[in-house]
């Protein structure tokens, strides 16, 4: 690894992952360690824990800047106050529900300083369990979101030409094993050019949680720079430990984030189809939360 001198901030926005948090911030602080040459600073958004989140972070950890809300103001909001503050060249977003592997974010800056038209670099992430979360998507368009959403994307076997066609939006049938130019990468861990963000700004604000990120690679895209994953750079994400408290609630606030991001980048003139694609977005919310909360009372 042949990272050059340079300058980091790190954002974290917590909500009610606590000991998944102090396993985050343990495992950072020792990939830090071994870059001498990088200059970081880290920052802790809490948006209201109750499980005494900021309190460990203040008492175990005070050399993370912790800025503790007195309510849940979003993802987008959150991180945005830390984006304000931050000082570095290069910004890495980190969900609190994850744990830096040895080299990680070393091999993710090296990776950035090596492609100038880069704005992103997105590691592979790992389930808890070790195996490939498969952490890439195309930009949700009509056509494959219809696919998703209406279930055919589960309906066709990979490696054949339906399949390849009604299962794109998730990219299933890529492996995730080596180096592309990608759409939207999970945003559990994203590296991201300073100038870049002072360039296409930060995150929309209107998007409470999901889709955010959505909007902001697709500014990105359209600004001209390039999104990158790389496999040799790894970080194991226990999939959504705060959205999974608030299941129902994740479920309205993605639906209506999906419209949110139509509206703001699809709509052009075909203001007709507003009111189709909000109500079906809506119907089918109102569908997925009866199911959850049918599934869950059947398991009680």
């Amino acid at each position: 690894m042949s990272v050059q001198p340079t300058s980091l901030s790190v954002v974290t926005v917590s909500w009610n992952t606590r000991e998944l948090l102090r396993e985050c911030l343990e495992s950072l602080k020792v990939e830090l360690a071994t870059l001498p040459q990088v200059k970081s600073e880290v920052f802790l958004i809490d948006n209201d824990s109750h499980d005494g989140s900021a309190e460990m972070v203040a008492s175990d950890h005070p050399w993370v800047e912790l800025i503790a809300n007195k309510d849940n103001l979003g993802f987008a909001k959150a991180n945005n106050q830390a984006f304000k503050l931050a000082q570095g060249e290069f910004v890495l977003l980190l969900n609190p529900d994850t744990k830096v592997l040895p080299g990680a974010i070393g091999t993710l800056i090296e990776f950035l300083q090596s492609k100038p038209q880069a704005a992103i670099a997105a590691p592979m992430l790992l389930n808890t369990d070790m195996s490939v979360q498969r952490s890439c998507r195309k930009f949700p368009t009509f056509t494959n979101m219809l696919y998703e959403l209406i279930g055919l994307s589960k309906m066709f076997k990979p490696g054949t030409a339906a399949g390849a066609k009604f299962r794109e939006y998730k990219m299933l049938d890529w492996e995730h094993d080596d180096e592309r130019e990608v759409d939207q990468p999970e945003g559990a861990c994203l590296l991201l050019r300073q100038s870049v963000i002072d360039q296409v700004g930060t995150l929309d604000e209107g998007f409470f949680m999901l889709f955010e990120e959505v909007d902001w690679c697709y500014r990105i895209k359209q600004a001209g720079f390039e999104i990158w994953f790389t496999p040799r750079a790894q970080i194991i994400h226990h999939y959504g430990q705060s959205i999974k408290q608030v299941k129902a609630k994740m479920i309205w606030s993605s639906h209506k984030g999906l419209f949110r991001f139509w509206h703001k980048h699809y709509r052009g003139n075909r203001w007709y189809l507003d009111g189709f694609a909000y109500c079906g977005l809506m119907a089918l919310a109102f569908v997925r939360i009866i199911a959850h909360t049918l599934k869950n009372k059947l398991a009680a």
